[in-house]
């Protein structure tokens, strides 16, 4: 019998009731909130850290490039933990160390306690690809991309409940209650996790873990990502932006040896370049990739919110977050509707349809004039968004063997997260190049007052790359393997 026949009976055959289901459901989709809700709601509270602990710019950027570099470092190896001892026991051990560290991190007595307990909590990013798993594992073929999109949802609910919430807490309550107020609901969650979830049914405890190769992977991870999420403050031509990009990507020459020699003695490689050659899962890694063109526009966005007239609109922090609810209730809303079609249209034109609406939202953007246009383009590209990421998820959930779940999810998060820490410095890049000379008013002795800031077309050109970037998603949507709909391979 051929291996997929035989994994579809398996599921077939293990398929739990509805009950379950609805319960494992609705335990995900709170995980998956209150993730993007904490890692989200920590961005307006910066400019209040700043103040507290009085750090530059610079520093407080690594609150969030520390979380980057050590979610990213760890999330391959986590998943290749699930895989080999079971998903739910791996979930509920990184639960519990999350919720630990985001404790901790409220009651941070000086800056660089705060920095340790943030790099701790990077290992909150392997929550997502631990649930997706999970919920491949349990929930049946023609029940999976409605599932699939409702979790996709929740990366839309976080943004648009932290964002202003977030601002506003932090605003009245000091930063410390932004994560006072979200600590109780990650314990609860861990706890309901440990005592309602099911042990995966596909776990290898026999399987050696490759080590080695995890220590290689993870550490030219991190130092890639620091090295990106740095490279704005430090100066792309500095001389710790290039020591430590060589170091990074020099890595990967004795990690790619090393695994390939594993692979030839029979053993299981981390870096499982056989799972990353996959159609699918090349498709879904690029597609996920290109999602940088999301996290420039999000930036561009808020600079164009915040900054003053005639370059922005001159909102406050919580104005600003308020503003980027229309993005992110679009994103909420589209995610579970997409769920409901995509096993009729099948996921690549329901992707493609959703990228294509990304881009003319986009360019739509570019030539936005007032605040009213812009927030139209911006609900718009938050829906093809939404459309995108939710269907094509079933690429990857739908091809992969599910013993190998766990390491393809978190693969691929890897890959997003590498995406995220380009987005944010391209769209710095750009808006520091192009500028303009602004009057902002004059001294008491009548001396004019400017200031350099991001002109119209850097604006322009921001939102042209992200539009650009979905274009080639679109492209490579276009040579995926269908499967679902009737053109299913």
């Amino acid at each position: 019998m051929h291996p997929t026949e035989e994994i579809g009976r398996k599921e077939k055959r293990l398929t739990p009731d509805s009950s379950y289901l609805n319960r494992l459901l609705a335990l995900s989709v709170g995980l998956m909130f209150i993730v993007f809700y904490i890692e989200t709601m920590i961005t307006p509270s910066l400019p209040y850290i700043r103040t507290e602990f009085g750090i530059s710019i610079a520093q407080a950027s690594l609150v969030i490039a520390l979380y980057a570099m050590s979610g990213t470092a760890l999330v391959p190896v986590i998943g290749k933990l699930g895989d080999v001892f079971g998903k739910k026991r791996i979930l509920v051990y990184v639960l519990f160390i999350y919720a630990a560290a985001v404790s901790i991190t409220s009651f941070s007595p000086n800056f660089t306690f705060l920095l340790a307990t943030r790099t701790v909590q990077g290992i909150g990013i392997s929550i997502s690809p631990l649930v997706f798993s999970l919920v491949r594992e349990e929930f049946p073929r023609d029940k999976l991309p409605k599932a699939v999109g409702l979790l996709s949802g929740m990366s839309g609910a976080g943004l648009a409940v932290a964002l202003p919430l977030g601002s506003l807490v932090s605003n009245n309550y000091g930063w410390q209650g932004t994560y006072h107020t979200a600590v109780p609901f990650v314990i609860v969650l861990a706890v309901l996790t440990y005592v309602l979830v099911k042990e995966s049914t596909y776990k290898r405890p026999n399987v050696k873990i490759d080590y080695l190769g995890a220590t290689l992977l993870g550490a030219s991870l991190a130092i890639i990502i620091l090295t990106l999420a740095q490279g704005p403050t430090w100066g792309w031509a500095s001389e710790n932006t290039i020591f430590l990009g060589v170091i990074g990507v020099g890595l990967l020459l004795p990690l790619a040896l090393y695994e390939r020699g594993y692979l030839a003695k029979g053993g299981e490689p981390i870096l499982d370049l056989r799972l990353l050659a996959m159609r699918n899962v090349m498709v879904t890694n690029l597609a996920i990739f290109g999602l940088l063109g999301f996290t420039l526009a999000e930036q561009v966005f808020v600079y164009k919110f915040e900054l003053p007239p005639p370059v922005g609109f001159g909102l406050n922090i919580f104005q600003t977050g308020l503003s980027i609810v229309p993005f992110a209730v679009a994103m909420f809303a589209f995610a579970p509707i997409a769920g409901q079609f995509v096993s009729k249209t099948g996921v690549k034109p329901l992707a493609i349809a959703g990228t294509v609406l990304t881009v003319l939202a986009f360019l739509l953007v570019a030539q936005a004039t007032t605040y009213s246009e812009l927030l139209i383009g911006m609900f718009a590209a938050g829906a093809g968004i939404s459309i995108m990421t939710s269907t094509v998820q079933n690429l990857l959930l739908l091809t992969v063997d599910p013993q190998d779940m766990g390491l393809a999810n978190a693969l691929a998060y890897v890959f997003g997260n590498l995406g995220d820490s380009i987005g944010a410095p391209v769209a710095a890049s750009i808006l520091s190049t192009f500028t303009i000379s602004v009057l902002l008013g004059r001294t008491q002795t009548g001396e004019a007052i400017y200031q350099s800031l991001p002109s119209a077309t850097a604006f322009q050109y921001c939102f042209y790359v992200a539009a650009a970037m979905f274009i080639v998603i679109a492209i490579a949507i276009m040579f995926a393997k269908e499967v679902l709909g009737k053109r299913k391979q």
